[in-house]
């Protein structure tokens, strides 16, 4: 099949599939006679493979050494794909835990807000006076923990209260 074809087929760009050739992860393909790349089933299969390794947030190098250990018998490298997704289910779980306290961030800062927004507009904003706050250095609603994330400073005229 082309290259278009095998694009359709797994929804993988053809940069993409170009860059991969480029990078050794799918091996260069058959030529016909007329000079056109002919990828067989294997390319999209192993294309497949690659893509399902994106979906799974892992890199293109941790997805070449799984690719490399396919059809090995070597204990260590094998131990090697327990140990790399091992460490991908770290980062994800690391990345969970940053997004819960995120949300909890994001939920404390929500609750200054009175939705009372035709009354006092912008200057009563209890959300933008928390963000203020934080942009100047002064502790808010959002940081319980008292860090704030900005530099502390006098008010300038762009951030007013």
């Amino acid at each position: 099949m082309r290259i278009g074809a095998l694009s359709r087929a797994t929804g993988v760009d053809i940069e993409t599939i170009r860059f991969y050739e480029k990078s050794g992860l799918l091996p260069g393909p058959a030529r016909s006679e007329n000079g056109y790349r002919d990828y067989a089933h294997a390319h999209l299969e192993r294309l497949a493979f690659i893509r399902h390794g994106r979906a799974l947030d892992m890199s293109l190098a941790d997805i070449g050494l799984l690719l490399a250990s396919l059809n090995s018998r070597d204990a260590a490298l094998l131990s090697g794909v327990d140990a790399l997704v091992d460490a991908q289910l770290a980062r994800v779980r690391a990345r969970l835990a940053s997004m819960r306290a995120l949300e909890q961030q994001l939920v404390a800062l929500k609750s200054r807000c009175d939705g009372r927004h035709e009354q006092h507009g912008a200057q009563g904003c209890g959300i933008l006076e928390e963000l203020v706050a934080a942009a100047h250095g002064e502790a808010c609603a959002c940081h319980v923990d008292g860090a704030a994330v900005g530099p502390a400073r006098q008010p300038s005229a762009s951030l007013k209260r």
